[in-house]
């Protein structure tokens, strides 16, 4: 789902990680719910990803997109060594 997410996500993506590792020290209901509806919005679960109607991409064109994303990076970024993967 990483290719879904925008910068602007992020915060939330954060402090969704933070409300888990705080679940994982002292596990508590509210705890629990509260990391429930935040894991909704960022389709999580396969009902959310059909809420959000995103739809989970074959691995051919999986990786044709992650190429493309890594060049739109390259160029925002201004630095041609984020376009750079390995190869087999």
């Amino acid at each position: 789902m990483a290719g879904e997410f925008l910068r602007s996500d992020l915060h939330g993506l954060y402090l969704l990680a933070e409300l888990v590792d705080v679940f994982w020290q002292e596990p508590t209901t509210a705890l629990a719910s509260e990391i429930r509806l935040q894991r909704q919005c960022f389709g999580l679960t396969p009902i959310d990803r059909r809420r959000l109607q995103w739809e989970v991409e074959r691995a051919e064109m999986a990786t044709t997109r992650k190429q493309q994303h890594q060049v739109r990076v390259a160029h925002e970024t201004g630095d041609p060594r984020d376009a750079l993967r390995a190869v087999k």
